[in-house]
């Protein structure tokens, strides 16, 4: 072997200390390094002040966006320890905030549950900040010490007295590790009103500096929930006609795991379950969701198999799924050591939490349904016509089964598909209208690219039953296309993906109302029964150009209003933005092939939305809402958030 080849020794392997790995792997600590990594390092903080409140010594919150994205989280906790840390020779304070793992969250004695997904908590805030500041009020005191990239800049300083006791952290994320530091309010806004619900009794205060109204005041809302989950499901159906007027509320504590839920049924044909652990929303479920389904079956049944007409009984068949039609509810739980598994980690695998949620739903609710025989009644009436609902769905999906491509019966007509046959590189297009279908089958690029037309809006799925949904033409294309199977009887909405042909599934719609409208209609289906495409991050928007701008020979597209302004001036050479033409894409249609695959299909150029689900209970809130049948709220929501739109309301 030639000598000046590197040799592989003790010397080649790395030890990297646990800051400089955060450092090195963020991603592997806080999910990404977008805009969730960005949000979840407020998460981690806020977390250790909602451990104080769960622990019994915190009542007040309050987070802060400053003007250079700078965060501020304070709390009126009993203040982190400064004194002296024997084993690692330095204050408590500077331990908790330079080592990965280290807290009293691992102390039975301080803290009985706490939050946070991965346990990496302050440290690791810091270790991906420029710059942080600790000031803890303990003893009567004020202490202070200062970070960069998680390590401490100063001593632990006593900078002044006061009878207040808390911990103050404010932070700035590394802009070199970050793609964007630039936090949105609203998003801060759904964890702490989650937070506040989920936590009763706890005040959250949002304060956003960069946002001024006219008498110079900082945009603020302030989160407090002494209702708790009852609250949070009033919120999350506030666009829903309720089946009866309270909420079914259920409390316990066996074996040391306190178990809340808050459910209630209403008007509509989904299923609407959110599930916590320790704060943590928990999307892909895990035991405390199957003891919660578990025990609303076995209860439910029991109770309708003793009140039900025999005769009636004879005629259907009921299964677990029609109790859960039409219900939305919120599980929570605390456990003390949470062991979560699945693709994200979001998935709660403790067995014994399982049979814990189980009991505690089955007595209370048994107990429920005897003290208040009228809503026992509705609820019965209402699984009966799912289960009725649910047969006629059964024939109207079998058909969808027989016309998917892996069964032989072919393709939709209308599809255009690509050559390519490897799901990862191909890419399917959903396309508004058969004219700009026609237009994207020309643009495209045959081998990967695949086009799909729609004709006019798709079925509502907000409102429609789902038998109705299954008999859908359009529905039924968009199924057959992508090649994924729907559920069995037992579990309806059970996606199996499989077999899905394209990774990339673009929605492609004009940009104007109806075209906006036409692509909610459509994520509003993915969102319904293909919910897991979007967690799979399969579904994105494309952005077609709002305006052409021409000068001579020179041709510039701009995606949005201020781009189109700041063009027109530098194409016409001063500040008037005189001698441009601009020519307003009022939809796709108006794009010749060329232009169409230059803009918006060209991987190279294009600009491309990915759907994700920030937060589940939010989105559910929304797109019931938006799909729903109450006029005021969406119409407030469309004013509030739309941008480029004129709307006649």
């Amino acid at each position: 072997m030639s000598e000046n080849k590197k040799q592989y020794t003790a010397d080649s392997i790395q030890s990297l200390e646990g800051i400089e790995h955060v450092r090195l792997r963020p991603s592997m600590y806080i999910g990404d390094v977008g805009k969730r990594g960005l949000h979840h390092l407020v998460y981690e903080v806020v977390d250790n002040s909602i451990d104080e409140a769960l622990a019994g010594y915190c009542e007040v919150i309050s987070v802060t966006i400053h003007p250079n994205n700078s965060i501020s989280v304070s709390d009126d906790g009993r203040g982190i320890p400064v004194d002296f840390h024997k084993k690692e020779g330095k204050s408590a304070l500077e331990v908790v905030m330079t080592k990965i793992g280290a807290g009293g969250k691992f102390d039975k004695d301080s803290y009985k549950v706490s939050g946070g997904l991965h346990g990496v908590g302050v440290s690791c805030v810091n270790a991906l900040s420029v710059e942080l500041t600790a000031t803890v009020y303990r003893n009567g005191k004020i202490y202070q010490q200062k970070y960069a990239k998680g390590k401490a800049l100063t001593e632990v300083e006593e900078i002044g007295e006061s009878p207040l006791t808390g911990t103050k952290v404010t932070f700035l994320p590394d802009d070199t590790i970050f793609n964007e530091v630039q936090y949105s309010f609203e998003t801060l806004a759904n964890r702490l009103r989650e937070l506040a619900f989920l936590n009763r009794g706890i005040k959250i205060t949002l304060t956003d500096e960069r946002e001024l109204d006219e008498n110079k005041n900082p945009k603020t809302m302030d989160f407090h929930s002494e209702g708790g989950l009852k609250e949070f499901v009033e919120f999350i159906d506030e666009n829903r006609e309720p089946l009866m007027k309270k909420v079914i509320y259920m409390e316990g504590e066996i074996d040391d795991i306190p178990v809340e839920v808050a459910m209630r049924y209403n008007t509509s044909f989904n299923e609407n379950l959110h599930s916590y652990v320790n704060n943590i929303n928990t999307h892909e479920g895990g035991t405390h969701l199957t003891g919660f389904r578990r025990a609303l079956t076995r209860t439910l049944k029991k109770y309708a198999d003793d009140n039900m007409p025999a005769k009636e009984k004879s005629k259907i068949s009921i299964t677990g799924d029609d109790f859960r039609e039409g219900l939305t509810a919120v599980i929570s739980v605390k456990v003390m050591e949470p062991q979560f598994e699945g693709q994200t980690k979001t998935k709660l695998g403790n067995s014994e939490v399982s049979s814990v949620v189980d009991k505690v739903v089955s007595e209370m609710l048994s107990n429920y349904l005897e003290e208040n025989p009228n809503e026992a009644k509705i609820i019965v009436d209402k699984v009966v016509l799912a289960a009725k609902a649910r047969q006629a769905a059964k024939k109207a999906r079998e058909m969808v089964q027989r016309k998917n491509p892996m069964g032989g019966s072919g393709l939709p007509g209308k599809l255009a598909d690509c050559s390519s046959k490897d799901p990862a590189e191909s890419e399917i297009f959903l396309v508004e209208g058969d004219s700009a279908g026609g237009t994207a089958k020309q643009g495209r690029d045959r081998h990967f690219q695949a086009i799909l037309p729609l004709r006019g809006k798709i079925l509502n799925v907000e409102k429609a039953m789902q038998h109705k949904v299954f008999e859908n033409e359009e529905i039924k294309n968009i199924f057959t296309a992508l090649g994924v199977t729907i559920g069995t009887e037992e579990d309806a909405k059970a996606l199996n993906t499989e077999k899905l042909r394209y990774h990339k599934i673009v929605i492609m719609t004009d940009a104007d109302v109806d075209g906006s409208h036409i692509a909610t209609l459509i994520l509003t289906f993915f969102f319904r029964y293909m919910k897991e495409l979007i967690e799979n991050g399969n579904i994105f928007i494309a952005t077609p150009p709002l305006y052409l701008l021409k000068k001579g020979k020179k041709e510039v597209y701009a995606w949005g209003e201020k781009e189109r302004e700041r063009i027109q001036k530098e194409l016409s050479g001063d500040e008037t933005g005189k001698g441009v033409g601009v020519q307003r894409y009022k939809g796709l249609g108006e794009m010749n092939a060329e232009q169409l695959w230059d803009t918006t299909m060209n991987p190279e150029n294009r600009k491309l939305r990915r759907v994700d689900i920030e937060n589940a209970s939010e989105a559910d809130r929304v797109f019931s809402m938006l799909m729903g049948d109450d006029v005021p709220p969406r119409r407030e929501f469309i004013e509030k958030n739309a941008i480029y739109a004129n709307i006649d309301v």
